[in-house]
């Protein structure tokens, strides 16, 4: 088959679309023809080795020095060594095409979505593992995965639409379940122009929220058109567009130099709520603060049980709109990621294998 192999830390040239073995089931697995695989942030990140503590930078900052992107980083991939040469792709909508004895012939030949954030210790266990990160992923003509994390998808979308939910919306409900956001509270979304952060606006929205979301402006209408209620434009002080104490929940995939202004925004008792900073990781905080006005910060990686679930019925209600913003062949994944480090895009970018 045709897949996009990784080779190791650094540039486009580490991408390399070539033929590999189709993948064999083992126990419990089934074979999937990818029919549609998302570009994502962490893909990106964990080829350019951003996970590794020596890096303090952005992910395009980062992007942007070759010297240290090609640096091999041994804690590179969620601070643990990434399995170089392998696919990436964490996102995947596709056709069950193969199964292995143990798994329930009623999978062959349905659409499927599969959850990338796997819990192999149970629920119980914060540990986790994911599809493109620590295994071989959707960036290619076909994936194996266990069966367990295969949700069978009944929806009028194109595979192309399915392609964009898995890893930004299965992100969004994540922070949103964890943080318990309630009807009628304010939630502040950073990067709402994002795969995650346009996802955590129509999520928020689902839930009752009033949404106010932070973009560039030219892409407010956009923003509002997904169910924003407000705009603060980015760039823009928060603390003074917003005022002191006004938002319950805030939703940070960005990090860097504004994290200080979405505390000062949060009311007392407030959730700071992150599973990504790709406007820097490392941030000034005051203990003060945080101790003083009752805040709860929420780190978020491993999904809780629910969220895909959730997801899947979401989809199969129609309570949620893909925003796809560009599709590529997969052969042009460097120019599909090129494109997205430029941010000029209002959603997510999918790519399709041929077949």
């Amino acid at each position: 088959m045709k897949a996009v192999v990784t080779t190791g830390n650094g540039g486009y040239d580490k991408l390399e679309y070539r033929d590999v073995p189709t993948p064999v089931v083992g126990a419990g697995e089934v074979l999937i023809q990818v029919l549609a695989a998302g570009v994502n942030n962490t893909e990106i990140n964990t080829r350019l080795g951003w996970y590794s503590q020596s890096v303090t930078m952005g992910t395009n900052a980062v992007a942007n020095i070759d010297e240290l992107a090609e640096v091999q980083k041994p804690d590179g991939g969620w601070n643990v060594a990434t399995p170089f040469p392998f696919i990436q792709g964490t996102d995947c909508c596709g056709k069950v095409v193969g199964i292995a004895q143990d798994v329930a012939s009623s999978f062959l030949g349905t659409r499927v979505l599969v959850r990338p954030c796997m819990r192999p210790d149970g629920f119980g266990s914060m540990r986790n593992i994911w599809m493109g990160s620590d295994f071989d992923g959707a960036f290619a003509q076909f994936v194996k995965v266990p069966a367990s994390e295969v949700f069978v998808i009944k929806s009028h979308w194109s595979d192309i639409e399915l392609g964009s939910i898995p890893c930004s919306y299965g992100s969004a409900e994540n922070m949103l379940h964890r943080a318990k956001v309630w009807a009628n509270e304010h939630v502040l979304v950073a990067g709402a122009s994002g795969g995650v952060g346009s996802a955590a606006v129509q999520l928020a929205k689902l839930r009752g929220a009033m949404v106010t979301a932070i973009v560039g402006a030219d892409k407010a209408q956009h923003a509002i058109k997904i169910g924003a209620d407000r705009i603060v434009e980015r760039g823009t002080d928060i603390a003074a567009a917003l005022g002191q104490e006004t938002v319950d929940v805030v939703v940070d995939n960005v990090g860097g130099k504004d994290f200080e202004s979405m505390l000062q925004v949060l009311r007392r008792g407030g959730r700071y709520v992150s599973s990504g900073a790709i406007g820097g990781p490392i941030v000034n905080l005051d203990l003060r603060t945080f101790y003083l006005k009752d805040l709860t910060l929420i780190g978020c990686t491993a999904w809780d049980e629910s969220v895909f679930e959730n997801l899947v019925s979401y989809i199969e209600k129609n309570q949620i709109k893909p925003v796809v913003a560009k599709s590529f062949a997969l052969r042009d994944i460097a120019q599909a990621q090129s494109e997205f480090l430029e941010k000029k895009h209002f959603g997510k970018f999918v790519l399709v294998p041929e077949h």
